[in-house]
């Protein structure tokens, strides 16, 4: 079989409007052959290039299926960062609205990244990737990384102990889990300024 034949063939049992990367595709072939296959898929509008080296199916929409749908801007953003090994992150504003400690949404979609600065743009969808210091992925798929990063958005003085507390129910926490939490975030140097904050509802906890 041709390495054309086997990247359609691939191609075909990907899942419509889901993003994936050509990086999965180089063991058919050389990369040449392969790029141009891919190629040729797109020129027959059976692929979508939505970003460099990333395509997705489209999938039509069900009570209009002249319409088709491409991937998420978000999902194009995360398989970049997976095929790149960046990590990536809501960013800080984001996980405090997330958590319930702000009610007003973002602008904008924004992540956090390791990687570098760019945009992701898929028909009308925008999501924005900002490149910040290590430091803020603390704890990157932990409750407690969500929370940090919360609060390192937001203002001590201005946010409320209880909004700290819907956060950590939003987080869904036992009590154990919760003071766990609170006391890792103590100890972190970046949130010395909610250090008197943080206690306050740790004692509140025992109540």
């Amino acid at each position: 079989m041709s390495v054309s034949a086997l990247v359609a063939n691939r191609v075909s049992r990907m899942r419509r409007g889901t993003p994936f990367s050509i990086e999965g595709f180089y063991t058919l072939g050389t990369t040449a052959s392969v790029q141009k296959a891919m190629s040729r898929l797109a020129k027959e509008e059976k692929i979508i290039r939505v970003a460099k080296g990333i395509y997705s199916r489209p999938k039509p929409l069900k009570s209009i299926p002249s319409i088709k749908m491409i991937a998420k801007a978000e999902e194009v953003a995360k398989t970049w960062a997976r095929i790149h090994h960046y990590k990536m992150v809501p960013q800080g504003l984001e996980a405090a609205y997330r958590l319930g400690m702000q009610t007003q949404a973002p602008m904008k979609s924004i992540y956090w990244t390791t990687g570098p600065t760019r945009e992701f743009k898929v028909g009308n969808e925008v999501v924005q990737v900002h490149h910040v210091a290590k430091n803020k992925f603390q704890w990157a798929n932990k409750p407690e990384g969500a929370l940090f990063r919360g609060l390192l958005a937001l203002s001590p003085e201005y946010t409320s102990e209880s909004s700290l507390k819907i956060a950590l129910i939003r987080l869904q926490l036992t009590k154990g889990e919760a003071l766990k939490v609170i006391s890792k975030l103590q100890k972190n140097a970046m949130l010395a300024l909610w250090k008197h904050k943080l206690e306050n509802v740790e004692r509140s906890l025992f109540l």
